[in-house]
């Protein structure tokens, strides 16, 4: 990654001094470190956006120099070194309104779901997550045909032959005949959140963003291999606020993700509450307030 930094670092000059920017702004990651480089050496502002609640290296090395360093979790705040914790703006992160603009009657008929059952919502992103998706056919196996309960899973391509493979050894049906939908990817989320009364998942900035801009709870199983862990630091703040449960990767199985899932989603008072936690979590004017730290710039 340094031998990456030291080559970009004559591009990035070039680039900037092509494009000729009134400002630069870096989302972090280490390609991010060459250009912000150039930027400081031809004294272009820099403005610095970061997703999640431990930030990465890069932002904290760059914060020092940062006109304004914009937060999606408050927590992010202390990480960052002292002498950059006055520029810092708790902003939020981004989501395209149509996530929280479907309702739920047509997120169900668009997914085959019945609108009058409690929606489970499981996804482990476009690969996948092996332990969620192994603990989650417990979970399957456990309300297959209920009354009150429905379940969408988003197992990820790599898992999904092996998840049809055990489902159709253990008898079920996971095509909507009942009350089981597994697909490998879902492609329009707004309608598996518009759906859903809980969500299980990892908890990456963008996924919780928009988890909490739609008022669902979660019950949230961090990446154990994530950068600096952040994922977990992402998962601890909402679990604080009440909008979620955690469960770490190692802990993960069956019967613990079940106890958790039947404690929220069949305790109307709970689950409601959770609701409304999560919603108060979100931000929903992020990109108004984004906007608004970067009106200083000319043009």
């Amino acid at each position: 990654a340094l031998a990456a930094v030291y080559q970009g670092k004559n591009e990035a000059k070039d680039i900037v001094d092509q494009f000729a920017p009134q400002a630069v702004i870096g989302t972090g990651g280490y390609v991010c470190l060459p250009v912000a480089a150039a930027a400081i050496q031809r004294k272009i502002p820099i403005f610095l956006h970061e997703q999640n609640a431990y930030p990465g290296l890069t932002n904290r090395l760059i914060s020092i120099w940062a006109q304004a360093v914009m937060t999606t979790f408050e927590e992010a705040a202390s990480h960052f070194p002292k002498s950059a914790r006055k520029n810092i703006v708790l902003t939020g992160l981004p989501v395209r309104q149509e996530i929280s603009a479907v309702n739920r009657a047509e997120a169900c008929a668009k997914l085959g779901l019945d609108p009058k059952k409690l929606t489970l919502l499981a996804v482990g992103g476009s690969t996948g997550a092996r332990t969620m998706n192994l603990a989650m056919l417990h979970v399957i196996q456990s309300f297959y045909e209920d009354d009150q309960v429905q379940i969408l899973h988003a197992c990820g391509q790599r898992d999904y032959e092996m998840m049809c493979q055990r489902l159709q050894e253990a008898g079920i049906l996971y095509s909507g005949e009942k009350n089981i939908v597994l697909r490998p990817y879902i492609d329009e989320m707004q309608y598996a959140l518009g759906a859903a009364d809980l969500c299980v998942g990892r908890a990456g900035a963008a996924f919780l963003a928009e988890m909490t801009l739609c008022g669902i709870p979660g019950i949230l199983i961090p990446y154990p291999f994530a950068s600096g862990d952040h994922q977990t630091y992402n998962a601890k703040s909402l679990e604080r606020k009440q909008a979620a449960v955690v469960i770490e990767d190692k802990a993960l199985n069956g019967p613990a993700l079940l106890e958790q899932i039947r404690g929220i989603l069949l305790d109307e008072a709970r689950c409601r509450d959770m609701q409304r936690n999560s919603r108060l979590a979100a931000r929903p004017q992020a990109l108004k307030a984004i906007l608004q730290v970067l009106s200083p710039i000319e043009g």
